[in-house]
């Protein structure tokens, strides 16, 4: 019988200390394969019918993760994307509510709109400074930088007292964190990171009613029928949220399809709790060796302050993490293992 571990060991041969999944996450065998096949089937000049069945694959299996119905998820290539979208719907004047030093695909397409008023404030706040008039309160569910994780129940009752609508991005929690994306007016992820997969996918999950969205990006692939979309402008728009999608990669879905299969065969409530035990073990042995991370309780992604400097002396000797804003960033993920966790350790005490 298959456990946890014997699933993980074949499907990742890490060649490096591998602790950045807030970057990237490590692609699965069975997805290297799948790119390989799809590649092939171009290269022979085969139909690429399977590639489309892919992206409806994947499209259903994030639903699942998500918590909604497969007719709410749309399919793009970008969080900023999906973002931009969002914001052209808002009137001129609405308040946006960010988190400060939040990640800019979140925050930017808000920004150069020009006639919002956006505001940030520090993520501990963001619940209590929803207020009458603010419009759309956009956040990420886990913090790129740090990993402290929004208290996103305590946002959602603020912004249904106040009226506002309200926009996560999960991409740096989707695969460890339940994603309750039902509970949200709007919420995107990205498909490299703790979901395994290849870059080029994004996915947005909108309101039954669309939620006052346009979908000002879609081509063909957003009509009802699209292969009767294909000239001139699309005649009747998805009766789901696939009318937001964007023209699919389809390679990036053929692989992504797998590591989706993976993601749900160990169980999200198992990965996160695998990751969290790493993360835990690696702030204890911080806090033997004097350091300090700054406070992310409950994340896979460990900060630590005035170590970014280490980076490329750590990468150097087979560790690979990130330097942000100083800090050192550490994230882990299900093929990681105790003794990685050791080996920065010790290379830290050096």
């Amino acid at each position: 019988m298959e456990t946890f571990e014997s699933l993980v060991r074949a499907e990742f041969t890490p060649k490096t200390t591998y602790l950045n999944t807030a970057s990237n996450g490590l692609l699965p065998a069975r997805t290297v394969a799948a790119l390989h096949e799809a590649a092939l089937l171009r290269a022979e000049g085969r139909p690429l019918t399977p590639l489309y069945e892919d992206v409806e694959a994947c499209r259903a299996a994030y639903a699942r993760l998500a918590g909604v119905p497969v007719a709410r998820v749309a399919l793009g290539a970008s969080v900023a994307a999906h973002t931009g979208v969002i914001a052209a719907s808002l009137p001129a004047g609405a308040e946006v509510l960010t988190a400060e030093d939040d990640f800019t695909s979140v925050l930017n397409p808000f920004h150069v709109r020009g006639d919002l008023k956006v505001r940030a404030v520090p993520l501990e706040r963001i619940a209590e400074s929803v207020r009458p008039g603010t419009a759309l309160v956009a956040v990420s569910a886990a913090q790129s930088a740090d990993g402290r994780i929004a208290d996103l129940p305590a946002l959602r009752e603020a912004a249904r007292t106040h009226g506002a609508r309200t926009y996560v991005d999960f991409s740096q929690a989707a695969g460890w964190l339940p994603t309750d994306a039902d509970a949200h007016d709007f919420s995107a992820a990205v498909s490299f990171k703790w979901l395994l997969g290849p870059h080029g996918a994004a996915f947005l999950v909108v309101p039954e009613d669309f939620g006052g969205l346009s979908p000002i990006l879609a081509g063909w692939v957003a009509g009802e029928e699209p292969w009767e979309s294909c000239y001139g402008p699309v005649a009747e728009p998805a009766h789901s949220a696939r009318r937001f999608d964007l023209t699919h990669a389809l390679f990036t879905y053929a692989g992504l399809r797998r590591s989706l299969e993976l993601v749900e065969e160990l169980g999200v409530t198992a990965i996160g709790a695998h990751d969290r035990a790493l993360a835990d073990r690696f702030r204890t042995g911080l806090a033997a060796l004097g350091h300090e991370p700054l406070p992310a309780p409950g994340s896979a992604i460990v900060s630590v302050p005035e170590l970014g400097y280490r980076q490329p002396e750590l990468g150097e000797a087979g560790i690979q993490v990130s330097s942000r804003s100083g800090n050192l960033r550490a994230s882990f993920h299900l093929f990681n293992t105790p003794a990685d966790v050791d080996r920065l350790l010790d290379a830290l005490s050096g």
